[in-house]
């Protein structure tokens, strides 16, 4: 089994409610400032929890890398349409 910090990693795994995957407690240092706005958005009623509001911001940063890969998908695609147009539409052509 697999190891991290001399503890048993798949032992730490929770079955997540909301899917059919695991949730993994992890431990995290932040620089205070950081912590103490969370704190700060929490008491506002942003976010439930620190918890909740690290798995947001986290959501968030995979929501945007995501978003990075498919504009660059459909850039590369739209240079192989100019070298094919016959078969396929440019980026120009659908806007």
């Amino acid at each position: 089994m697999a190891e991290i910090a001399g503890k048993d990693f798949l032992q730490r795994k929770r079955p997540c409610l909301q899917g059919l995957s695991f949730v993994v407690q992890v431990q995290v240092r932040m620089p205070e400032k950081t912590v103490q706005e969370i704190d700060r958005w929490v008491a506002e009623g942003r976010f439930a929890s620190r918890s909740e509001a690290i798995k947001t911001i986290v959501a968030i940063h995979q929501e945007r890398e995501h978003t990075r890969e498919f504009i660059n998908l459909l850039l590369e695609r739209s240079r192989e349409a100019k070298e094919k147009p016959e078969i396929l539409l440019s980026l120009e052509e659908v806007s």
